[in-house]
């Protein structure tokens, strides 16, 4: 019987899995997970890595329950599957399609190991490079791509293998604990990560929520977006089963992550180089710096988007457009850094991703329009329009009733100085 080394990357789950099911119909699998100490070496991002503990428990278990299991180990992951491979025989390896620089790299070094290496879709929607334009390598402006995406064929989505057939020997390796990961702080308000808590999600917002998605997803209080990202980062859900339950206002939202995608495959220097330079312009004030990042900016909407952040791994998608633009618009500070402090906390943190919506903001990305600014307290006017949204996560401001809490500095002496709030570090008004 023929065996093949299934190596997991960023498709932390059983369902949908086209490398998984594939290696499982070849024969025996031996399915692989290795913690890189090329990435874990990076600064530490305690929240992904809880996440990511939790996404292999839950991995684990529903590989046991197909009658195999799921090793562990820690290191290069090119060496491990070579000793795998010597040891179980393996003449095949597969794993999910991925376009990053460290993905990159471990396929190259997986290639020139002797294993038939096989690559797969899953971790987008439509791979990148699989639609493309008249001229160029990828599409550049947004419209047109998702126009092609909407019209691309898309593969069946994969049922759960049957059995999975680990061969005889093989040491599956503990799990570490978070500690030895990472010393670092970690939110106090992270959801459970893996595939089951991912479909509960899927399906709970599928039933509840998605119908209303254009009408409700720019409104901050409301909170009832998805809140399916960090799931699709860890491939803890599939996005093309999402793709088709979902309706067109989400599609377009899974289509900009595989826009995303498919311009950092074709740039990969996007989350360290201008993708359209514009001449360096960025203020060094760590001062306000560190004043964004605290939330500490004494513009409510700003602060309310960035203590989410530090409570629970994940901001909004609308203030995250607010809080960016206010770092690179208003205080003019280098969009790199705001997608440093962004990587260090979000769950959902994805290079591609981020990177291109940062750049997007910035005006140095796709935008067609590189001089947008979101004005703050218009777009606290339009999308918090209550004020509830600010009194969620600035409890200085708890007790300022209606719209009145954007604009704190405006109140009489006596009752802003009672707030215990900053003044704003620069004029919105």
């Amino acid at each position: 019987m023929d065996t093949s080394i299934m190596l997991f990357t960023r498709d932390l789950r059983v369902r949908d899995n086209p490398a998984l099911a594939e290696a499982c119909r070849a024969g025996r699998v031996v399915p692989l997970f290795v913690l890189d100490d090329a990435i874990l070496g990076r600064p530490a991002a305690p929240n992904r890595l809880r996440f990511l503990l939790d996404a292999l428990a839950c991995l684990r278990g529903s590989l046991r329950e197909l009658g195999g299991d799921l090793v562990v180990r820690r290191g290069d992951p090119a060496a491990h599957v070579a000793r795998l491979a010597e040891r179980t025989g393996a003449g095949a390896v597969a794993l999910a399609d991925d376009r990053s620089v460290f993905a990159a790299r471990r396929l190259a070094a997986l290639r020139g190991l002797g294993p038939a290496v096989s690559v797969h879709p899953g971790v987008t929607v439509v791979p990148p490079g699989e639609v493309t334009p008249a001229s160029g390598d990828h599409y550049r402006v947004f419209t047109p791509y998702w126009r092609a995406w909407d019209r691309a064929p898309r593969r069946r989505v994969e049922a759960v293998p049957e059995a999975v057939r680990l061969p005889p020997g093989v040491d599956p390796g503990p799990l570490p604990p978070l500690a030895e990961l990472t010393g670092g702080p970690v939110s106090p308000e992270l959801p459970e990560g893996g595939e089951r808590a991912g479909r509960r999600r899927m399906e709970e917002w599928l039933r509840r929520d998605a119908a209303a998605y254009d009408d409700v997803r720019d409104d901050l209080a409301a909170d009832r977006t998805s809140r399916l990202s960090p799931y699709l980062r860890f491939g803890c859900v599939s996005p093309l089963e999402l793709a088709g339950a979902a309706g067109e206002g989400f599609r377009r939202q899974l289509a900009w992550r595989d826009f995303h995608h498919q311009v950092a495959a074709a740039f990969p220097d996007l989350p360290r180089r201008d993708y359209r330079p514009r001449g360096h312009r960025w203020n060094r004030d760590r001062d306000a710096l560190d004043a964004w990042r605290d939330g500490l900016t004494g513009v409510p909407i700003v602060d309310a988007g960035m203590r989410q952040l530090r409570r629970e791994g994940f901001m909004h998608n609308r203030a995250r457009m607010i809080t960016a633009s206010f770092l690179t618009r208003n205080l003019r500070i280098d969009w790199r850094e705001g997608l440093a402090h962004f990587d260090a906390w979000l769950l959902d943190g994805d290079v591609a991703d981020d990177a291109g919506n940062w750049q997007w903001v910035a005006g140095t990305g796709n935008d067609t329009r590189p001089n947008r600014t979101l004005n703050p307290l218009r777009q606290a006017s339009r999308f918090d329009p209550a004020g509830d949204y600010v009194r969620a996560y600035v409890p200085e401001l708890a007790a300022v009733e209606g719209r009145d809490v954007h604009r704190p500095w405006r109140l009489p002496e006596e009752r802003r100085r009672s707030l215990d709030y900053p003044a704003p570090i620069v004029d919105v008004d």
